[in-house]
C-alpha cells in the first residue's frame, strides 16, 4: 500500500448519479488492476473506491463515485473531492488495497462481471487485459437497472472490437421495449449463456447481497470457489 497525496485534476458527470474522478498523485502510483484506494477524509474515516485507470496509467488514477442524497457515504466523498478541487488542495490517498486482483497467469478463460458502477472495478482489469493481449476468452458482463446508467457502453464495444475473444455483454434489468439485448439479472445472464462455469476465473464487484447471491449460485453452475474473486467476499458470509 502507498500513501500519497494528489490533486483532483477533474470531476465530471457520466450520468445524473454516477461521476468521473481524475486524480493526479503527486509521486508515482503502483496498483494491480482490480485493486482500491481509499480517500482519507480523516484518521478513522478512510472511504474504498476502485480504481477505473490501467495500472499502465501511473500518472493518474480515475475513480466512478456513484452518488446521490441516500447515499451519504459516497456523497459525502464527492463533496470531500470537490472542495479540494475547488480550492486548489491536495487530498490524501492510500492506493493498492485488496486482495481480488487481476491474476493473468492463471491463463484461463475469464468472467468479469460488474453491478452499477462495480463497472469501474473490472474496467481497470479490461483495459489491463487488451493492454498485455490476453489471449484465452474474456467475456465482460455488465448489469444496470436502467439502460441510460449504460455510460460507458460504445468504449467497451470498442473494447471488445480490439481482439476476436473478447466480449462485452450488457445486461438491463428493467429494459424498454426497444433494447436488444440481455434483460433481467446480469448474473442469470451469465449462467444463459454459459453451460458450466468450471473452467472460467470470475472477478466480481456489485453490492454485497447481490455477490453473495451471485457466489452461491455461480458455485452451482459449476463455478470453482478457489477461482472466484470479490473483496465483497471478506464482508459477506
Amino acid at each position: 500500500m502507498q500513501q500519497l497525496k494528489a490533486e483532483v485534476a477533474s470531476i465530471t458527470p457520466l450520468t445524473e448519479f454516477v461521476f468521473k474522478v481524475i486524480l493526479k498523485p503527486q509521486h508515482a502510483v503502483e496498483f494491480e488492476a482490480g485493486q482500491y484506494l481509499q480517500l482519507v477524509l480523516g484518521e478513522k474515516d478512510k472511504r474504498a473506491f476502485s480504481i477505473a485507470s490501467s495500472p499502465s496509467q501511473s500518472e493518474q488514477l480515475e475513480l466512478h463515485i456513484g452518488a446521490s442524497g441516500a447515499d451519504s457515504y459516497a456523497m459525502q466523498s464527492l463533496e470531500h473531492l470537490r472542495t479540494a478541487h475547488e480550492n486548489a488542495q491536495l487530498v490524501d490517498l492510500e492506493v493498492g488495497l485488496g486482495v481480488s486482483q487481476l491474476r493473468p497467469e492463471q491463463a484461463r478463460p475469464l468472467v468479469l462481471l460488474a453491478g452499477g458502477t462495480g463497472f469501474s472495478y473490472v474496467k481497470s482489469m479490461a483495459d489491463r487485459l487488451a493492454e498485455i493481449n490476453y489471449s484465452s476468452p474474456v467475456l465482460f458482463y455488465w448489469g444496470v437497472k436502467e439502460e441510460s446508467a449504460l455510460y460507458a457502453k460504445a468504449e467497451m464495444e470498442a473494447w471488445a472490437e480490439k481482439q476476436p475473444h473478447f466480449q462485452f455483454i450488457p445486461v438491463v434489468e428493467n429494459a424498454g421495449q426497444d433494447w436488444k439485448g440481455h434483460t433481467g439479472y446480469v448474473h442469470q445472464a451469465v449462467m444463459k449463456d454459459i453451460v458450466s462455469l468450471e473452467p472460467y476465473s470470475i472477478y466480481m464487484a456489485g453490492r454485497f447481497d447481490m455477490i453473495g447471491i451471485v457466489r452461491d449460485d455461480f458455485i452451482e453452475h459449476g463455478a470453482s470457489r478457489e477461482y472466484m474473486y470479490a473483496d465483497a467476499f471478506a464482508f459477506i458470509k
